[in-house]
């Protein structure tokens, strides 16, 4: 029977030193601390310790890994207004002819109607309307920025990386470094994370020892701005992401001989969006997704997860604990914090094998 906390969102709240705040990446990529969550059958309660490095072990031959190819466009504009102060804009999503969804800031200060002007250029923009479900702003760019690959051009002239709030720092590495290795389809406002972790030698070196892989596309957009709010998490709506599961994938899936095994939240919210949308089957799908996976949640496809350490009260937090069950969860998170891991984007990560997941959620075998 389900424990009532599972569904308040107080419940998944938890203390976290400000210093536990990854600020910056460590090198190489796969040198980050990697959380092994124990199996359901180990004695112990308590987790293995190593570094992302040891999924050479972890991993077996004709394992499958899913990965988020999209790419972080370097979304946050500095605009001028009219009257010369300085504002700002998160560029989030099209909405055709040159119209883009924007967050932003100061909002109050922007208006439909007024005239903006991209920082240290002559690129003429027009607050178009005020979007009231985000709270944003419609913003008209030159007309051929119909969608992320011919906007891409003109933000990485004039952009920024769009970083986390809680990152503090920004420096000119984090271009590269907030990217993933594989990231191929632009049009993120914010990185995959558990896939930072991959350098190209541990890619390299999964793929002799026969682990797949596979790319799904999860552009991770509004969501992640917005807190969850809703206290009565059987009432929970999020916002919808668009994902790309395609045929090569659900090939690759009904292919594999080992362990389905995402890599970050997005990678699961794909594939089981893709699925629920065909009544629990995995097939081919693209379109937006707004999934809720939260304790109680069969998984139909995903077996295990590599992720890293997520923000308290989110919906990734519910996601992971669907996996693995909210008092487990919080009890490594607290031994995480107690051992001085590094939490967030750039933080360390955890490893959730098949045999740590609760049967209850696990995916049936056919």
């Amino acid at each position: 029977m389900q424990d009532r906390r599972d569904q308040q969102l107080s419940s998944y709240d938890y203390p976290l030193p400000p210093e536990r705040i990854a600020q910056a990446p460590v090198e190489p990529r796969h040198s980050a601390r990697l959380l092994r969550v124990p199996p359901l059958t180990a004695p112990a309660v308590s987790a293995g310790h190593g570094q992302v490095w040891d999924l050479l072990d972890q991993l077996k031959p004709g394992d499958l890994l899913v990965v988020n190819d999209t790419r972080v466009l370097k979304a946050r504009l500095k605009v001028r207004r009219s009257g010369g102060g300085l504002s700002e804009l998160l560029v989030l999503e099209p909405r055709g002819d040159g119209r883009w969804l924007c967050l932003a800031r100061p909002a109050k200060r922007m208006r439909p109607g007024d005239q903006l002007t991209i920082d240290g250029t002559d690129i003429k923009l027009t607050v178009l309307a005020e979007d009231s479900a985000s709270g944003g702003r419609v913003v008209q760019f030159p007309s051929d920025c119909t969608d992320a690959e011919t906007i891409e051009g003109m933000l990485n002239q004039c952009g920024e990386v769009p970083l986390p709030p809680y990152i503090e720092r920004h420096d000119p590495s984090d271009a590269e470094r907030y990217q993933t290795r594989y990231a191929d389809r632009p049009g993120a406002v914010a990185a995959p994370t558990a896939g930072l972790h991959f350098s190209d030698e541990l890619l390299a070196g999964l793929q002799r020892k026969g682990v797949q892989l596979t790319r799904i596309t999860l552009h991770v957009g509004l969501g992640t701005f917005r807190p969850v709010e809703t206290e009565d998490l059987t009432q929970l709506e999020l916002h919808s992401e668009w994902i790309e599961v395609s045929a090569v994938v659900v090939e690759a899936i009904q292919r594999c001989r080992g362990r389905v095994i995402a890599v970050g939240t997005t990678s699961v919210r794909a594939l089981e969006g893709a699925a629920q949308h065909h009544g629990g089957v995995l097939q081919p799908f693209t379109g937006p997704v707004n999934l809720v996976i939260q304790p109680g949640y069969r998984f139909a496809v995903v077996q295990g997860l590599l992720t890293n350490f997520h923000l308290p009260k989110s919906s990734l937090l519910l996601l992971v604990s669907a996996l693995i069950g909210r008092e487990k969860l919080l009890a490594l998170y607290a031994e995480a914090i107690e051992r001085e891991y590094r939490f967030f984007s750039y933080g360390d990560a955890m490893w959730i094998s098949p045999e740590a997941v609760l049967p209850e959620a696990a995916p049936i075998a056919v």
